[in-house]
């Protein structure tokens, strides 16, 4: 079987991220190689926020977090990367004891963000929390360092994040994530400039982005973050606003029939 870190160096992994067993499946069922978890849509899914939150807006704990990963990693047979926001904690110490938790919950590699929930940790910090989760991971264990300048307009602009993410590369990580960055040229420069297979993440903003383009462009790695999640949500917010003003049921023409998914959900809970 083909490794989590090998399927990095083929280039071109798309992997699309879920938010609970039922859409790990369905995901899985399609013929993605790997999967990855979704801070946005966990958190979306229990009624909390994500990333850069309103003040008092309610967050979703490790615990909380962790209990929906090992749900999702016990449902596919797929490699599984866990979206592990900041590690929980600014401490490295922190940061190991997160990642330990994500080895032990059966998934095959995490991202590690250097954004605080008000800004960027100091580089030296920001190095010594990858290096710790490097020490923690294991050499199986595909660790993912993610820089936040591009979404949170860090003054340092692109410079600065193809900076931090060759930091982290020295530091430890095995692949590096600038999520933000939208367009084709910027992404060619991440990918010449980073000294690392590069994760994109896809349906963050409006984009003409592909994924052939981005394949050719030599992206190692292709995410969704929580755009399936929030076009999940969408698609509710759209069918309940036409039930209620035109009383018709359009949209039950997209769902999945009953019996396909009873057969899809025992299909995958008899497997060996």
């Amino acid at each position: 079987m083909t490794s989590f870190l090998d399927l990095h160096a083929s280039g071109g992994l798309l992997m699309p991220n879920a938010w609970d067993a039922g859409s790990a499946i369905v995901l899985a069922e399609a013929g993605f190689a790997a999967l990855a978890t979704t801070s946005a849509g966990i958190a979306f899914s229990l009624g909390k926020g994500d990333h850069a939150k309103p003040d008092g807006a309610p967050s979703v704990s490790r615990d909380e977090m962790f209990d929906r990963i090992r749900q999702i990693t016990s449902a596919v047979d797929v490699p599984v990367n866990g979206d592990l926001e900041n590690g929980y904690g600014a401490a490295p110490s922190a940061v190991a004891d997160t990642v330990r938790l994500a080895v032990e919950a059966g998934l095959a590699g995490g991202n590690i963000e250097d954004f605080d929930g008000s800004g960027l940790y100091d580089d030296g910090l920001a190095a010594e929390r990858i290096a710790a989760a490097r020490e923690a991971a294991g050499a199986d264990f595909v660790l993912t360092a993610r820089t936040d300048g591009q979404l949170v307009g860090a003054p340092e602009g692109l410079a600065g994040s193809i900076r931090r993410a060759n930091v982290y590369r020295a530091a430890g990580a095995d692949c590096l994530f600038v999520p933000g960055v939208n367009d084709l040229d910027s992404i060619t420069t991440l990918v010449r400039e980073i000294d690392g297979p590069l994760n994109v993440v896809l349906g963050l903003g409006s984009t003409d982005l592909t994924v052939s383009a981005l394949r050719e462009a030599g992206v190692a790695r292709m995410s969704l973050g929580g755009s399936i999640a929030r076009a999940a949500l969408g698609f509710i917010r759209d069918s309940a606003r036409e039930l209620l003003d035109q009383g018709t049921l359009g949209f039950a023409t997209r769902q999945i029939p009953q019996g396909d998914l009873n057969t899809l959900f025992a299909n995958r809970a008899q497997r060996p």
